[in-house]
């Protein structure tokens, strides 16, 4: 079993729950998880510094507030160059494994093109992880031990969530790089605001969270370039009460990239993410009960 050799002693991912869930939010850090399984360091070409490109650094911990405010918080403590769970769960390379794909895989979609698949093949820049094909048996020991029970534990909170308060809201937590730039002018935003153009959650969640932001006098950008991924797309149903939301910060904000330590900036980031969230959390229920057909 995949779980057993790869975490003897940690779970690969936990549901950080407040005492009382007080809030219909539900907030998922599934990027930035940083216990990297001896096997699988063995099986990649990268040193460990060069194969944490792809990590989400701390988000967890910038979004902390989400608990002390009254809601779940979903965290994996697997890597994402070891499994990326915001992708469908069969979106793998042909090129990296040793026999052949089962029928049902996915290995034509964009993101297993650049290399971002399921189980990613590259890292960063370009930077491919494994030395030698891997076997299939391989990445399906990752989805069926790991990915399969995150995403069936986040679909029973989001279900619980809507059961007790009429609708659910999910929350993607997210990082991007500090090289990232707005399309048009080039400039470097702070937060990227990704809702599937639209489709993944009510309106106001996201303009609210644009507006909020702004005040703050953060650089924000709406769904360019990250618009969200399979979890917004997949968890977003407005129709059906559930609401999810994909925030990106520029690590250029709190983190050092070549040595991966907090900057200075972190605490300060870090409070004004908490108060963010404070404010985007107290929405009144008839934003998100009483959605446009349009938005589905």
């Amino acid at each position: 079993m995949t779980i057993e050799r790869d975490f003897p002693d940690k779970l690969p991912y936990e549901l950080r729950r407040p005492a009382e869930q007080r809030i219909p939010f539900v907030f998922n850090s599934p990027h930035s998880g940083q216990v990297y399984p001896p096997a699988f360091l063995q099986q990649s070409q990268l040193d460990a510094q060069t194969i944490r490109r792809s990590e989400d650094c701390f988000v967890d911990q910038l979004f902390a507030a989400s608990v002390m405010l009254g809601a779940p918080m979903l965290v994996a403590h697997f890597p994402r160059a070891y499994l990326d769970v915001n992708r469908e769960p069969y979106e793998l390379d042909a090129k990296m494994f040793s026999d052949s794909l089962p029928s049902y895989a996915n290995a034509n979609s964009a993101r297993v093109a650049g290399g971002l698949g399921t189980v990613p093949r590259l890292v960063g820049e370009g930077q491919e992880i494994y030395a030698q094909k891997l076997p299939v048996e391989e990445a399906l020991g990752r989805i069926n031990t790991i990915y399969k029970p995150y995403h069936a534990l986040l679909a029973e909170v989001l279900v619980e969530t809507r059961s007790r308060f009429g609708y659910g809201v999910l929350v993607d937590c997210h990082s991007m790089p500090t090289g990232i730039r707005f399309p048009e002018s080039g400039l470097r935003p702070d937060f990227i605001i990704g809702d599937r153009f639209g489709t993944s959650c009510s309106p106001e969640l996201s303009n609210a969270a644009i507006h909020l932001l702004r005040e703050m006098g953060y650089a924000v950008t709406h769904n360019k370039p990250y618009a969200g991924g399979y979890i917004t797309e997949h968890y977003g149903r407005p129709l059906k009460r559930f609401h999810a939301l994909q925030i990106e910060v520029n690590r250029g904000l709190y983190l050092n990239e070549h040595n991966y330590e907090r900057k200075s900036g972190f605490n300060q980031l870090q409070r004004d993410i908490s108060q963010f969230l404070a404010d985007l959390v107290s929405l009144p229920d008839f934003h998100f009960l009483d959605v446009p057909l349009a938005a589905e």
